[in-house]
């Protein structure tokens, strides 16, 4: 998905600051909503994706200004609201010291039976690449999940791994089924991603599910 949450390759955000012995949380508030999160899941069900896309729903300004358990915060008002476990203007009415009749809980989801792994898959055909291939990004330009960068769009590179199928997150995050498909890791030289300012002799290696890719045919 296009937003402001996609900060790969972008300007102006300044250097990325290394805390030293950074905490696991920086307040208990943060904590709990780590667990609330948790707790919310395994209640209303949903995957990693759906929540992963809940935040880049968020406006720009709420995820620039909360951080990071701020978005994973608002997220989860948002979530509660759209499954009706929240009614508009409850939160503030209850911040607020109004008391009232909480919304009824909505149906716990059916129970499945889990995968052996979390996102690996079997699938019964062969990968389309090989290591050693000359791909290309797709101009893929998506209007809901993807975990396709924007700065990594039409550029070129060249297949250094080839890994197992995997959930697909793109159509995991909006309820399309898991779709799996083979992921591959891919070199790009500096200068293919950032251009001149590219740092001499750089290199990303990026994993990238195979509907991102096609063959580089000016190889």
């Amino acid at each position: 998905m296009n937003g402001i949450h996609d900060m790969g390759g972008m300007h102006g955000f300044g250097r990325v600051e290394i805390e030293k012995g950074e905490p696991v949380f920086h307040g208990h508030w943060e904590a709990r909503v780590f667990g609330m999160s948790l707790l919310a899941g395994l209640r209303l069900g949903g995957n990693i994706d759906e929540r992963r896309h809940g935040l880049e729903r968020l406006d720009p300004v709420t995820y620039l200004r909360h951080g990071y358990y701020g978005r994973w915060l608002a997220r989860l008002e948002q979530d509660l609201l759209e499954r009706g476990v929240l009614r508009p203007g409850e939160l503030a009415a209850r911040l607020a010291g109004q008391k009232g009749p909480p919304a009824p809980l909505p149906a716990l989801p059916a129970p499945s039976r889990p995968a052996e792994h979390p996102f690996l898959r079997t699938v019964d055909r062969a990968p389309a690449f090989r290591v050693g291939d000359r791909v290309q990004t797709r101009n893929h330009q998506p209007a809901g999940h993807t975990r396709l960068t924007g700065y990594a769009r039409t550029r070129r590179g060249v297949v250094a791994r080839v890994y197992p199928a995997c959930v697909f997150p793109d159509t995991n995050a909006h309820g399309e089924g898991e779709q799996p498909q083979p992921v591959y890791a891919v070199r790009f030289e500096g200068r293919e991603l950032f251009g001149g300012s590219a740092e001499p002799r750089s290199c990303v290696f990026l994993d990238c599910f195979e509907s991102y890719l096609e063959p580089d045919l000016r190889a």
